[in-house]
């Protein structure tokens, strides 16, 4: 597949994954199933409450997962990727790799 800049749509799939939370939440969530809120919010250290629902609305709204409420008391609310979310697993995947290595080749680098 020939690659034109000018229709390039990597700003598409980096809205979908930009931020600092979003990757984090999403491989928790590839690699641990599904989850319930706090289990997530416990998954992720440093991020707050509010954050943590905003970009798993966001998420939500692009169809990467699936938000299920129980109807009792105290509501339970689980947190899933849909399959179309799933297809996102090689990319992430991809960038971890890549972000692994690049640590350490800065690790390398201070060091000499």
């Amino acid at each position: 597949m020939e690659k034109i800049p000018e229709l390039c749509h990597v700003d598409d799939a980096l809205s979908i994954l930009s931020g600092k939370w979003k990757p984090i939440i999403l491989l928790h969530l590839l690699h641990k199933g599904t989850l319930r809120f706090n289990t997530l919010k416990r998954s992720v250290p440093g991020i707050t409450q509010k954050m943590l629902t905003v970009q798993l609305r966001e998420l939500e709204d692009e169809d990467i997962i699936r938000r299920v409420v129980f109807p009792e008391i105290p509501p339970k609310v689980e947190y899933s990727m849909t399959d179309y979310g799933r297809s996102l697993e090689p990319v992430l995947e991809a960038m971890h790799q890549w972000g692994t290595r690049h640590s350490l080749r800065k690790q390398e680098k201070k060091d000499c």
